[in-house]
């Protein structure tokens, strides 16, 4: 089909500009705005303050008329060829959109097929795969419910035998009572697993963990803090005391530090990794033995200050601070000897083990590395040995010996005493400046005294004997110090 242009040139209209790519109806009004008519006396500046825009709008109006003539004579000329050329392509559009229509009907047809097919057993599927992730933790919560219980009922039946159940069964026995302790440990691991959060919300776990492990622990800690706080050295080397009744004094004890070690917060951190054992700190341990050696320094400050304030009485209030000093030497002996229990919630030391090569060419390379991870292996073992559950309190206190904060702290305490008893004034004053000479020398026998610990305790085994543990000279000035400093003021 021939068809006739626009053409390319016109005396009136710019053919150029019209069709040009870049064109913009802004720019080209206002190029006629500002176009010189050398002929006419009403031209437009960029300097004149009114604009004449009667002159390009006749020219627009002229330019709209001549294309609208030219377009006219156009499609006038060209009608026939536009409507066959329109009929033609009529026609090949209705012949594609029947083929269209066609491929779509089937392609629905195929897609509902589809449909029923796979969407139908993906659907099942799904139903089914929900069913047995429910299924699957429905058997886990079972199992660990079940893990609870039996639990618990271990944990009721060392009690019992233990002593400290709600109905105890027999006498007291502190080995059962670690043992339950060990049960409270894995009851917490397994509360701080992966299905905890589902155990917690079972009924039956929410009772069990209140009135069987919480009551139960309450009680045990109880009993560790008593054992503690009524510990003496006459319990272990006491008249008529025997040797089985000092090692079972000594078992009990020992009972009750680990109970305290081992039911001390153990919290998970970022991504449920264990603590370790060397970040570990035994909270309650070292608040229970803080709170003994407090207990006998205020005690032995309060004794002290009365028999001060009244010196017929200080005789027998020094006897009683030595007895105390005794016993925190003894607890010092005692807490150096026990080792930390293991701990379920703690991560444990791991012995590392090089593969062995292959080939008999490193026979004799093989030989001397199992040789040396022995060694390493060994020293391992007796580092561990020297773990004891001393070094944590000496830590906590910042002091390298109990004895030693026991006479310090103590003496600290004196101070404000004896600067009340001055402060007072009367005899009692005058009776202490006047005495100055014998309460010195009280004061330094009570501490040199206090010293003193039965050999048995030192591992010699002998009995009725007594043995300097170190030299308390400066301790003993300390102490002669906070009394008679304020008196010589």
């Amino acid at each position: 089909m021939t068809t006739s242009t626009l053409p390319t040139t016109s005396t009136y209209i710019n053919i150029s500009s019209l069709t040009s790519p870049t064109f913009t109806p802004h720019t080209y009004a206002n190029e006629l705005v500002r176009s010189v008519n050398t002929t006419s006396a009403n031209t437009n500046t960029p300097s004149d303050a009114l604009v004449d825009l009667t002159t390009p709008l006749q020219k627009t109006l002229f330019d709209l008329q001549e294309i609208d003539t030219s377009i006219h004579t156009l499609t006038s000329r060209s009608a026939l060829d536009i409507l066959r050329y329109t009929q033609v392509q009529n026609a090949t559009a209705q012949r594609i959109l029947v083929r269209v229509e066609e491929e779509r009907v089937r392609l629905v047809g195929d897609f509902e097929r589809l449909k029923g097919e796979v969407l139908g057993r993906y659907e099942r599927a799904e139903r089914t795969r929900v069913g047995a992730e429910r299924s699957l933790r429905l058997v886990r919560i079972s199992k660990g419910v079940q893990r609870v219980v039996g639990l618990a009922r271990n944990f009721e039946g060392l009690l019992g035998e233990s002593g400290l159940g709600v109905v105890a069964v027999g006498r007291e026995q502190h080995g059962r009572i670690v043992e339950a302790v060990n049960v409270v440990l894995e009851f917490r691991e397994l509360m701080s697993g992966a299905d905890a959060a589902e155990l917690g919300r079972v009924n039956l776990v929410k009772q069990i963990r209140g009135r069987i492990f919480e009551d139960g622990e309450a009680r045990v800690l109880d009993w560790a803090r008593r054992v503690v706080r009524e510990f003496s050295v006459s319990g272990l080397v006491g008249v008529g005391s025997t040797y089985k009744e000092a090692e079972e004094t000594r078992g009990r004890f020992t009972s009750a530090v680990h109970v305290l070690w081992l039911l001390s917060p153990a919290p998970r951190l970022e991504g449920g990794r264990k603590m370790k054992r060397e970040e570990f700190e035994g909270e309650y341990l070292i608040r229970v033995l803080q709170g003994y050696l407090q207990s006998a320094v205020m005690s032995s400050a309060g004794g002290i200050g009365k028999g001060l304030g009244q010196l017929p009485g200080l005789e027998r209030a020094l006897l009683e601070a030595s007895a105390r000093c005794q016993n925190v030497i003894a607890f010092e002996v005692l807490l150096g000897g026990i080792r930390p229990p293991e701990h379920l919630l703690l991560e444990g030391r791991e012995k590392k083990r090089r593969r062995r090569k292959s080939g008999k060419e490193d026979e004799e390379m093989d030989e001397f590395e199992d040789e040396f991870e022995e060694l390493d292996v060994e020293d391992g073992e007796d580092a561990s040995e020297d773990e004891n559950l001393l070094e944590p309190l000496l830590s906590a206190l910042d002091t390298s010996s109990l004895a030693s904060y026991f006479w310090r702290s103590l003496a600290s305490s004196l101070t404000p005493k004896v600067q009340e008893i001055i402060n007072r004034g009367g005899v009692s004053v005058r009776t202490l400046r006047s005495n100055k000479d014998a309460v010195r020398s009280e004061i330094r026998d009570c501490v040199l005294r206090g010293s003193r610990m039965p050999a048995t305790l030192m591992g010699h085994g002998m009995s009725g004997n007594e043995e300097v543990v170190g030299n308390w000279e400066r301790e003993a000035a300390v102490m002669v110090g906070s009394v008679l400093g304020p008196l010589n003021r």
